[in-house]
């Protein structure tokens, strides 16, 4: 684009101007005082190189420059405004909807409820409440949907956040192994060394989980049985667990219910850490987008006790 166009509020006011009959009107219209429209005119006939107004007691008329320059605009004035329509649309459908993914522990133990927090937010404040639609997954898969821009916003579990998208923290969780109670571990100590976890075949969450790459990098350096099941939920693991096929490394927030109530028995590991991230993953700034996203991971960090990396 050429150096002698005028913006399209230069624009604007002029036509605004040729109907009314007026810059002072014309100025009024568009909210701002008579000075600045004056010096709006002035910069845009020094751009065309020609009058534009003429100016009498009566008021300002086009010129025959300023009347062939309204009618080239006009057209460029309805696509402006086609396009302001668009993008406020666009800006509002993105504050009514937000669709999330969340790793499988998130997903039923923590993002529900901070969806309900984040709604009764926006009630208080007068703003209508966004509709979620959440997807649970595996972590792995959170961050494929969140790449290809199939989801808004995603949370991951995991030593690191993915690469490739931007991240911020919003809590630590930590794995706790658990058994059956009538499993030979719950029946002496309750605890059992690294080495001895790494040699007995465990309860594990299918490839992609962070709870599964948590539990492989603690373990890391050290001989590893071969799984007993592979499952791809927690809820499958903590069953196979109470059933006998033995021990498991799960989220705590999977297996707060069930310690309580001894289903299951939680046995300390010496020499083994087993702690792990929690993040909100975005692709675009450094900060999530403005608006539900933003206030969705702001509630997260602040009820996990985090305030980022």
């Amino acid at each position: 684009m050429g150096n002698h166009v005028p913006d399209l509020r230069a624009l604007e006011l002029l036509a605004l101007v040729g109907r009314t009959g007026s810059l002072s009107a014309a100025a009024a219209e568009t909210g701002i005082t008579q000075q600045a429209a004056s010096s709006r005119m002035r910069t845009t006939e020094a751009l065309v190189g020609a009058p534009l107004l003429s100016r009498s007691r009566k008021g300002s008329a086009l010129t025959p420059t300023g009347e062939l320059v309204v009618q080239w605009s006009t057209r460029v004035l309805e696509a402006a405004a086609e396009l302001d329509a668009g993008l406020q649309a666009l800006r509002s459908d993105r504050r009514a909807h937000l669709s999330v993914a969340a790793s499988l522990t998130i997903a039923e133990h923590l993002l529900p409820g901070w969806l309900v927090a984040v709604r009764d937010q926006q009630r208080r404040r007068g703003v209508p409440p966004t509709e979620f639609v959440m997807t649970a997954t595996n972590s792995e898969r959170v961050a494929a949907l969140v790449a290809a821009g199939t989801v808004d916003l995603g949370f991951v579990e995991g030593p690191q956040p993915p690469a490739g998208l931007q991240h911020q923290l919003v809590g630590v969780d930590e794995l706790v192994v658990v058994v059956a109670p009538d499993h030979p571990w719950a029946q002496k100590s309750r605890r059992i060394h690294a080495v001895t976890l790494a040699a007995t075949p465990l309860v594990v969450r299918e490839v992609g989980s962070g709870t599964r790459e948590v539990l492989e990098r603690a373990l890391s350096g050290l001989p590893v049985a071969d799984p007993a099941l592979e499952l791809s939920s927690a809820a499958a693991v903590r069953a196979a667990v109470m059933a006998g096929a033995g021990p498991a490394a799960l989220s705590s927030h999977a297996v707060r219910d069930d310690l309580a109530s001894g289903r299951l028995v939680a046995v300390s590991v010496s020499g083994l850490d087993l702690s792990r991230h929690l993040h909100a993953v975005w692709t675009g700034g450094p900060t999530p987008p403005a608006g539900p996203a933003r206030d969705l991971v702001r509630w997260a960090a602040g009820r996990m006790g985090s305030t980022g990396d």
